[in-house]
């Protein structure tokens, strides 16, 4: 670099944050007052047993990282325990959002998103709609655990698990078109870092897409090739997963499930909602207080309800000072217990 060549610039540094002590203190709650609306999951599909199970788990992990909040979840699909009804259960006070509603789901699901648009805007409780989980570095951490536990990866960088047992290459696969390809291309890169191998991306929908990602990895040398469904269950089934790797001749670790990282994960997409205002302005808080995502007529500047959006600005302003997870970088090993290898 010559005298005259500007200075590169420095790499972003992770800013430190206030961490309570004492021996049970947890580095990635979020704290939020009173008044936080609720945080309700939307499942795709229909009730089950096996949704049940992995709902039930990534709500009590989501509990977990946001203490003081209601956390519930809701159906998008068949007669069971359907979005709406539970959304309609809560009250808005003083105009706030009742509920932020969070996909159940890792990439955007144009399926899901009308289902999802549907069941709120059948009831006139005021949500917030957050963002779907994925991408985050979190994800890589929860594909790692289910590729170790089916012997697919060395638990951690030292390798408690011999490395002949271990697969040479991985391919992570997420549910969707385009955009999912997207995720999965960029949790796979991050997954890659960290197993030191290389990781190929496809969307696990596209049989074809499977099929040249695999070839990729065969060309550059990979013969015993895993497969990392980066999917949490409900919006897909195992029969189908193991139909896909039965095919193109992999062998797979099982969804996400219930993994920490995904109650975790859901946790910081409703504190990032609530400090959204592109969410906040599509949040019901006009005339027409049932419609939370498509601005029409009455979502016209100068009509909204100005004490409503006063209140939400007030709660948008306290998580803002309480620091949430998704505000101080991707979290590490240190900050997501359980992404190291240890089992969910």
């Amino acid at each position: 670099m010559g005298i005259d060549d500007p200075a590169p610039e420095a790499l972003p540094v992770r800013n430190s944050r206030f961490r309570p002590s004492g021996r049970h203190r947890s580095q990635h709650q979020l704290s939020v007052p009173p008044e936080a609306p609720a945080l309700v999951l939307a499942v795709p599909g229909a009730e089950s047993p096996e949704s049940n199970e992995v709902a039930a788990g990534v709500a009590a992990a989501a509990r977990a990282s946001c203490p003081g909040v209601t956390v519930r979840y809701g159906y998008l699909a068949g007669a069971g325990q359907r979005l709406g009804p539970v959304l309609a259960g809560f009250h808005s006070e003083d105009g706030v959002p009742c509920a932020v509603v969070v996909p159940l789901v890792i990439c955007p699901d144009a399926e899901v998103e009308a289902a999802l648009e549907t069941a709120v805007a059948a009831g006139s409780f005021p949500v917030i709609v957050a963002k779907p989980l994925g991408p985050h570095p979190v994800l890589a951490g929860a594909l790692h655990t289910r590729l170790s536990e089916a012997g697919l990866a060395r638990v951690d960088q030292i390798g408690q698990m011999s490395i002949a047992t271990a697969a040479e290459g991985v391919l992570v696969a997420a549910l969707g078109g385009a955009e999912a390809l997207s995720v999965a291309g960029t949790v796979a890169v991050l997954l890659a870092a960290r197993l030191i191998l290389p990781v190929a991306a496809a969307s696990l929908g596209d049989r074809a897409s499977i099929s040249e990602a695999t070839g990729q990895l065969r060309e550059a040398g990979v013969r015993r090739v895993a497969l990392a469904p980066c999917v949490i269950g409900p919006e897909y089934s195992p029969a189908a997963l193991a139909t896909v790797a039965a095919e193109a001749g992999l062998e797979s670790g099982r969804m996400l499930g219930a993994h920490p990282a995904i109650g975790q994960l859901t946790a910081m997409r409703y504190g990032a909602a609530l400090q959204d205002p592109q969410l906040v302005g599509r949040a019901g808080l006009t005339d027409r207080p049932g419609r939370a995502g498509r601005p029409g007529p009455a979502d016209q500047p100068g009509r909204a309800d100005q004490p409503a959006l006063a209140n939400l600005a007030r709660l948008a302003d306290a998580l803002r000072r309480t620091d949430p997870p998704d505000q101080a970088g991707p979290p590490g090993p240190a900050d997501l217990p359980g992404l190291t290898g240890r089992h969910a």
